[in-house]
Order: structure tokens, then sequence, then C-alpha cells
């Protein structure tokens, strides 16, 4: 963690670990770096002490590696490698980007769609489910009891990427600001950056939307230029490591009817660039029932104005979501500067946030990767 105070008119003494007294979130190199960041920090002092509060419920999670994901990493006791080393998934297929040092060895620009759990048929969703989706799941152990997954599998790790999808939706159907039943839904998604390397786990999409066709936009710089347009039908779910597993069938029909369902499509197509830019492009092809940005940092980058500025004349709602409570709230202050209206769907804890809490990050406030959703 840096010191708060970094960029104070002196230099840092060394690694902060000073916390402030009242909030306990934030640190600082030395007592006069906390000093003269107090004029900047008075002000979110006390709304960070609330989040800080809150800490016993971020960490609350129903698997069995709960602590060891949460509270032990948090400590330094576990880190995200070891984590992913003991359960034999590290720096292999999808879970190449879920360390530090994994992300350090790959290029996004892998041309191939990396489709493989890496784990056993019993620990992973690669076959459809065994019953109907439920009216609604609002916990992860829920979606586990439903797909018949044990509460040590690690899938939740990847599958916080449809997940929250799928909660977004609800959110925005639950506001009828998209219609609750439809044959096809039009999801412009803003940002991708490593799930690029995880797509296969949309996959899951079927099940979550059975019978429903899936368009996905995945708009952002990260996507590099020569694999602007490229489009995946995924037409199953993501596969186990089992050879006789029925994930593995080459029969087409089995596929159809055991694993997606007769009707279900899911389709994502890559647009490198800003979504400002591209927008009128895209939207001859695909005008979205939504829109959606996981992690979106939105009052850290400036590129984000034009953006917030075309939703709102769109009237599109737009979900988004970001690794802690303070960054949401900074964020839905930009919008509001910006479009003269508070959220529309209010800061919330979403109930599919990544469950392995982010290593060395701004704050002592545990951050989740899809922590919080809000939307306009």
């Amino acid at each position: 963690m840096e010191c708060a105070g970094k960029g104070s008119r002196t230099r840092c003494t060394g690694p902060a670990i000073k916390r402030c007294g009242r909030c306990q979130a934030v640190g600082y190199c030395s007592v006069s770096h906390q000093i003269s960041h107090w004029s900047i920090h008075k002000g979110e002092c006390e709304r960070l002490e609330q989040h800080m509060k809150e800490a016993d419920v971020l960490n609350d999670f129903p698997f069995t590696f709960s602590q060891e994901a949460t509270v032990q990493v948090c400590e330094k006791l576990e880190t995200r490698c070891s984590f992913l080393i003991k359960r034999g998934i590290h720096r292999v297929g999808m879970w190449m980007c879920e360390c530090n040092c994994g992300t350090s060895l790959v290029s996004l620009d892998h041309p191939r769609l990396v489709d493989g759990w890496c784990l056993s048929s019993m620990l992973c969703p690669c076959k459809g489910p065994l019953s109907p989706i439920p009216e609604q799941l609002n916990s992860w152990k829920e979606y586990y009891e439903w797909r018949c997954i044990p509460l040590h599998s690690p899938v939740a790790l990847l599958l916080h990427w449809p997940l929250t999808i799928y909660q977004a939706i609800q959110l925005a159907a639950l506001r009828s600001l998209i219609p609750e039943t439809s044959n096809e839904l039009f999801i412009h998604y803003l940002g991708p950056d490593k799930e690029l390397l995880q797509l296969a786990a949309f996959g899951e999409l079927h099940a979550l939307f059975p019978g429903v066709k899936v368009h996905m936009e995945l708009v952002g710089p990260a996507i590099p230029e020569y694999r602007d347009g490229d489009t995946m039908d995924l037409h199953s779910y993501a596969h186990c490591f089992e050879a006789d597993c029925i994930c593995k069938s080459s029969d087409k029909n089995v596929r159809s009817s055991l694993l997606i369902g007769k009707y279900s499509a899911v389709t994502l197509r890559l647009r490198t660039g800003y979504y400002h830019d591209r927008y009128k492009e895209i939207a001859k092809d695909s005008f979205p029932h939504l829109i959606f940005a996981p992690n979106a940092g939105i009052a850290a980058y400036r590129s984000w104005l034009p953006t917030i500025e075309l939703i709102k004349e769109m009237n599109v709602p737009a979900v988004f979501s970001d690794y802690c409570e303070e960054a949401c709230h900074l964020a839905t202050a930009c919008i509001s500067t910006i479009t003269g209206c508070p959220p529309t769907i209010p800061i919330q804890l979403n109930p599919f946030r990544q469950p392995l809490v982010v290593e060395d990050s701004a704050l002592f406030l545990p951050c989740y990767s899809n922590c919080f959703l809000f939307g306009m």
C-alpha cells in the first residue's frame, strides 16, 4: 500500500504502516505525511470509518475457503498465488490472470479462446443445470446449490463475471428499466481487461438466461486492434479436464439439447477503443438493452466523461461496479455532476462479488472485484 500522503513536499520515509487513528482505512509512512494529508482526508474520514465497520459483511462468503481467501490474504498470511497453487490452478488456463505473477507473464493479445476450467467435472459447471433456474438467485450459496457444485470449488473466482451481469439485469428489471422477459438480450460491456482471457466463463449465461439469445459487445482500449471485430459464439459451457465428460461430446445434437438448450445462444464481439468513439458504429447492429461496466473506476479516468454524457443522451440503463464502496461513492458524485441526477440504482453490495480479496489495494478496507453495484 502506498502512503496516502505521497506527493507531499517531502519524500516518503518508508512503507505506509501507520493508519489513520479514526477510520483505520488509509495508511501513512510518517506522522508528517499524515498531518499534511489531513486537509484532503478529513472530508472522507468519517465515511471510510463507516465502511471499515462493514468489513465483516464484505468478507462474508459461504465457501469452505472463505477465511483463507479474505482475512488471511488481507493479513498477508496467504496470497492469491498460494490460494491458487493449493488448488492446482495457478498460472493455468482461465486462471492465468488471477494473480500478479500470472498477469506479468501473459498478454491479452492471446488469439484463442481459453475454454477449460482445469478442474474435475464435480467442481465446475461444465454441464447444463439439472433443474430449472430459480425465479431469482440471491447469493453464491443459492447458485452453488442450484448448479450442484460443492462449496470448496473455486469457480466463483471466475463466475463472478457472468453472475454480476445476471445481478445487474435483475436490478434493472426490478426498476422496470428493461423488460423482465425477452427472447433476445443486447448488452454493451465496457472496459474488459483480464476477462478477455476468461471469456469461456460467460458460457454460464446459457444457464442464467435459458432460451434467450444473449449478444454482448465488449468495448475497450485493452482489446488489441487486430482483434477488433472478432466474434465468438459460445456453443457450450467451459469444459472440465475429464476426457470422458459429456461436456467434451462431439455430438452436436447432444451438445444442443443437454448443454445449452434448443434456443439459447451467447455471442461475444470485441471492439477496440472507447465506447463514445465506437458507439455509432456498434449501434447500427446492436442497440443495447443494458450497458454494463465492471470495476469501472469512473472517478479515476477522465475518459469516462464523454461516455457518461453519451449514456445520458441514449437514455439506456447502465450498471457499474467497483472494488469498494468508496470508489462507488466518488463515481456517483461524478455522474451526478455530469448528468444533474442522482443514481437510478443506489450503491449496493453485489452478492456475486469475487470471493478472493484484492492484494495491495489503496485502502486497508477489503476490496473485491465487482464488489459494489450502482446505476444510472
